[in-house]
């Protein structure tokens, strides 16, 4: 097939990818104006689009391959440029306490989270899903996931649109808590940092709280998204692992690295370090960042598109569960990090 006849073959699927994409991005900056900031990013509001207009309509078969292509091979693209925007010098700047406090609550919240969910029924792809998506960055570590564990788009469409609406209930509640336990304002923005599952909602969260708040909160927030590099290239390689150990160890024997991660990891980290070594220009790197979030929104409508609302439904209840205890466990591991380390 030539790329002319596969580009007529996806353009169908793909353009309508595109056009929910907008919608939806049109939907949140109309909720800007007038909420006065946005409590649903554009992705998660694509991906419940695609759903209702999955559930409602029966698309024709012909659009399947560019949904598809919108769901993966976007996908893909887009968390591969999301390295550009990842500096790893942060973590210097950072601090070893404050250091040591991510690792723990991170690490500690993706073991807490997946064994919950597992206990509770769910897959083991979901229970990853959940586990990732609350513990490190929310969305953008549910669309990285996916496709290393395959997930289903069934698992990625529940675990964001629950992940991303409980969210905002940290958000509205982490003033008031910090305020309980007495936190000043830089303990308050430590707090809201590894809590709080988007920068925009850390923002939102450490307002109140004060500038100082919001600078710090927003600092420990990005260096908590670095986790999510080596946690993606280690899921990965524990997949290939499972799939075929001896195969795997061949590859390693030989440093293929390309054979053991995916290439659009590989990609990641390859931005990654080109960008923590200055070599990007900041221009370059911003360019990056907004094509990433804007193919990250049609690949959700991707995924939505190929999601029966009711399908996510049947699995409410206990996903709900799974997320709230997981959002709990996860402020409790947060706290006991920062009291253990003095940041309290």
């Amino acid at each position: 097939m030539n790329w002319v006849s596969a580009f007529r073959t996806v353009f169908p699927g793909l353009a309508l990818c595109v056009a929910v994409a907008l919608l939806a991005a049109m939907l949140q900056v109309l909720g800007q104006l007038v909420l006065g900031q946005s409590w649903l990013e554009a992705l998660v509001i694509a991906i419940l689009l695609g759903s209702l207009l999955r559930t409602l309509w029966a698309l024709p078969d012909t659009w399947a391959p560019g949904i598809r292509c919108a769901a993966k091979g976007v996908l893909e693209l887009a968390i591969a440029l999301l390295g550009a925007s990842i500096s790893f010098g942060a973590i210097a700047d950072a601090g070893l306490p404050l250091l040591l406090a991510i690792v723990v609550t991170v690490s500690g919240a993706i073991a807490g989270s997946y064994v919950l969910g597992r206990a509770m029924g769910l897959s083991s792809r979901m229970a990853m899903l959940v586990a990732c998506g609350n513990a490190i960055c929310g969305n953008s570590a549910i669309a990285a996931i996916a496709p290393v564990i395959r997930a289903e788009s069934e698992d990625v469409a529940a675990s964001i649109a629950f992940t991303a609406v409980l969210g905002i209930v940290v958000v509205l509640a982490l003033p008031l808590v910090a305020g309980l336990l007495d936190l000043g304002p830089v303990a308050g923005g430590i707090l809201a940092g590894l809590t709080v599952y988007a920068v925009p909602q850390v923002l939102a969260a450490a307002g109140p709280m004060g500038g100082m708040a919001v600078q710090v909160g927003t600092l420990v927030k990005l260096v908590r998204v670095l986790m999510l590099g080596p946690i993606v290239a280690g899921l990965s390689l524990l997949m290939i692992g499972r799939k075929n150990a001896e195969s795997h160890a061949r590859d390693l024997a030989r440093g293929s690295l390309v054979r053991l991660v995916p290439p659009f990891i590989v990609a990641f980290l390859a931005l990654a370090s080109v960008r923590s070594l200055g070599l990007m220009p900041e221009q370059a790197a911003h360019v990056a960042h907004t094509a990433s979030g804007g193919l990250t929104v049609i690949a959700m409508a991707g995924l939505g598109l190929g999601v029966d609302v009711r399908s996510i439904w049947a699995a409410g209840p206990r996903s709900v569960f799974v997320v709230t205890a997981s959002l709990l466990l996860l402020g409790t591991l947060a706290y006991a990090a920062m009291r253990l380390t003095g940041l309290a």
